[in-house]
């Protein structure tokens, strides 16, 4: 299956999602629904905070798989963290 686009390719623009389908029953929703948060990221991003929840959250562990310094693995963490807080919606709403 290919990755889910997050962004317009002809604008860039984040995307909505609009249908969803139940593979099992053939049920579909329709409407207009944002991305969660960790979903807006892009997929190295998604990667990262993918492996950091296997690591138990541990940065020491996260330096260690990916060979790099402590500071390097909590600088790359803290970019997300921004840039998760910028993917937040706009009307005060968490993802649920």
């Amino acid at each position: 299956m290919p990755p889910l686009p997050i962004q317009c390719p002809s604008c860039g623009v984040g995307l909505a999602v609009k249908r969803m389908a139940c593979p099992h029953c053939g049920t579909e929703v329709e409407g207009v629904y944002e991305l969660p948060s960790l979903a807006r990221l892009a997929r190295d991003d998604q990667a990262f905070v993918l492996e950091f929840v296997k690591a138990s959250g541990s940065l020491k562990e996260m330096a260690r798989l990916l060979k790099v310094s402590y500071p390097t693995v909590r600088n790359r963490l803290d970019e997300i963290i921004e840039r998760l807080k910028e993917a937040e919606p706009k009307d005060g709403h968490s993802d649920g």
